[in-house]
């Protein structure tokens, strides 16, 4: 098991021939699309990549990634830190390959001749671990300053229903 930084380039389907577990750290300041959608790029993605292979000897790789960002709470517009955890387990196949034989639950990884670029798959794992809106949980969140509802006016009570009177001609036969 290695335990350093994690490579930027990987050859997946030699570290499953050996087995090999990478478990290490990966600034947040790397991933600069992931970034773009956060406040703040600081952090550090706790990752474990295990590379293996399986019964019919596809090479697997199961990654279980880490890390802690900072949103603005959709609710309360302030900052809000939140944990994002993913795990998924990918089939690495040649490109074009077959993968109709492959079991189901296994996300699959086109590889050609080049090193995967290992920064680049775990970008896009958490791109998808990100809530889609981001906020507190709700005891936490307080309304912004400004946005209480104003209580309603004695107009706004005492006024009738525009279309109270299609109500009446629909109830109307001769109409």
């Amino acid at each position: 098991m290695l335990n350093d930084p994690i490579p930027p380039h990987v050859d997946p389907r030699k570290l499953a021939d050996r087995g090999v577990t990478l478990q290490g750290s990966l600034p947040l300041a790397d991933l600069e699309r992931l970034c773009d959608l956060l406040s703040d790029n600081v952090g550090t993605v706790q990752a474990k990549l295990i590379f293996e292979r399986a019964e019919d000897h596809t090479a697997l790789m199961h990654s279980d990634l880490s890390v802690d960002v900072k949103m603005v709470c959709q609710r309360c517009l302030e900052l809000v830190t939140l944990p994002i955890h993913s795990e998924c387990t990918y089939a690495v196949v040649r490109e074009g390959a077959n993968t109709q034989s492959l079991p189901k639950g296994y996300d699959v990884l086109e590889l050609g001749e080049d090193p995967l670029d290992l920064r680049a798959v775990i970008e896009e794992e958490l791109l998808l671990a990100l809530p889609i809106i981001p906020a507190h949980h709700p005891e936490e969140c307080q309304q912004p300053a400004g946005l209480e509802e104003p209580e309603p006016t004695e107009d706004e009570v005492t006024r009738s229903n525009p279309f109270s009177v299609l109500a009446q001609l629909k109830r109307d036969p001769n109409v």
